[in-house]
């Protein structure tokens, strides 16, 4: 059998009648090999990979609905069909999961206030002007796909260097923490419970078991809750078993782009990662398509912002569930798509959902804010980032104030708050001071770069 590089030709990943070509017999994967984009494993074994990554993202993706009070089955809806569309836009070479964004978690909640321990339903016309954030954040992040699909990736890595995206994606998660302890408040227990279920689960269990640990976690705090009287379960029996979710308009308030656009920077780090992760995995070059990837999800969040889902990205949890089986094939991710579908027309399934209770909520949240914070460190570690250069060291340390005390500055009835500004303050921060240091002399990394030159020069004493 050839192997997988040999398998298709780089120009479509598809055979002539776009299917997938079956991998080997369709059974069994050979030691070292794997199953590449355009290959699938026989059709019930693909469903059942499919169905394990609605699983492996379906803890995370339906955190962000509770915690911003959006529908769950309507993000979920939009998660499908985003997925659906990514895979198309992205010609079938990009497996990808297109979850919810917690990056955009802190702007929602400043337009809408929302808290789940009020026990009121997200105000429509607060909720309509965050969809109008999401949709803004979609359309800007389309339009750097286009340019990237045109021009190169290049301007992105030297606009964002690791030092900036690391304390981007930093900040988000530690600007959310006062958010994790209003949940937490109204329920210790359950929200220790939680946190403990998920610590336990991560280094109790091996594969996919310890992968799904916030979905574990969140089931066995459920569970205690129901135990405790916390849960509700007076919807459920009102919805019906079969519709469509609930679809909102959105509605546009410039005052609130100050909030949402830092959020692109996000998204792209994101995005972009995703695309490194795959090309590392399969062993291929598929820098070519980034621009494809961060269109698609820009066209997906947008989608998903016009009719009341929460926006879109590439998901960390899918890429552990590849690494796991070695199974790259788009046609899983294409049943992924569908399963998920058909879950959010259950009407009766999103409103159990939505029962989960504060404590829960604060619990599971209390660790994933603090993953998206420590996501930015892992970018600094991986990259080697140097923080005895005091432009690094500056740069991260402002950024990360400004979003953890939420400075807040609001010109001309314009808002930004915390992530907006530390976002600014990383980029503007980086790039001014390198530029006067390299104008100076001074930029302590081309000063250990012609170190070595200098002394080859410098005749013994």
């Amino acid at each position: 059998m050839a192997s997988h590089n040999d398998a298709t030709s780089a120009s479509s990943p598809f055979d002539g009648h776009w299917g997938w070509k079956q991998h080997g017999d369709g059974k069994t994967i050979r030691p070292g090999e794997a199953v590449m984009p355009e290959e699938r494993m026989s059709w019930p074994r693909t469903v059942g990979i499919g169905a394990q990554h609605v699983i492996a993202m379906f803890g995370a993706t339906f955190l962000v609905p509770l915690l911003t009070g959006f529908p769950p089955s309507t993000t979920l809806f939009f998660t499908a069909i985003g997925t659906l569309l990514f895979l198309l836009i992205t010609k079938g070479m990009m497996p990808s999961y297109l979850g919810s964004s917690f990056g955009l978690l802190a702007p929602i909640g400043a337009v809408t206030g929302f808290s789940a321990s009020s026990g009121e339903d997200l105000e429509p016309q607060a909720m309509a002007l965050a969809q109008g954030g999401i949709i803004s954040v979609g359309v800007t992040l389309a339009m750097v796909g286009l340019v990237v699909h045109f021009v190169g990736v290049r301007w992105i890595e030297i606009t964002m260097p690791p030092v900036v995206t690391g304390a981007i994606v930093s900040l988000i998660g530690l600007n959310l923490a006062p958010a994790a302890w209003d949940w937490v408040s109204q329920a210790p227990l359950t929200a220790v419970i939680t946190i403990a279920a998920i610590l336990v689960t991560t280094v109790v269990f091996r594969g996919m078991l310890g992968r799904l640990s916030i979905l574990i976690g969140v089931l066995v705090g459920y569970t205690a809750a129901w135990a405790q009287g916390q849960v509700d379960f007076t919807t459920v029996g009102e919805a019906d078993w079969v519709g469509l979710p609930a679809f909102h308009a959105p509605a546009f308030d410039l005052g609130y782009l100050g909030l949402f656009l830092p959020v692109v920077f996000v998204l792209i780090a994101e995005n972009i990662g995703h695309v490194k992760s795959v090309s590392a995995m399969t062993g291929r070059d598929l820098d070519k398509i980034t621009g494809r990837t961060l269109f698609a999800d820009g066209f997906s969040t947008m989608l998903a912002g016009s009719g009341g889902g929460s926006g879109t990205t590439t998901y960390a949890e899918n890429i552990g569930v590849m690494a796991a089986t070695r199974i790259f094939s788009t046609a899983a991710y294409l049943c992924a798509g569908v399963i998920a579908l058909i879950l959010s027309l259950l009407p009766k399934f999103g409103e159990i959902i939505a029962t989960i209770p504060p404590g829960v909520l604060g619990g599971a949240a209390t660790v994933l804010y603090g993953m998206i914070g420590l996501l930015g460190v892992r970018i600094w570690v991986e990259n080697r980032v140097d923080f005895s250069n005091p432009i690094n060291l500056n740069t991260a340390a402002v950024a990360l104030i400004v979003a953890i005390a939420n400075f807040t500055w609001t010109p001309g009835g314009l808002q930004f708050e915390g992530i907006a500004l530390g976002s600014a303050s990383a980029i503007i921060i980086y790039q001014v001071m390198r530029g006067i240091a390299k104008w100076r002399g001074t930029d302590q990394d081309d000063l250990i770069e012609t170190g070595p030159e200098i002394a080859e020069r410098t005749p013994p004493a």
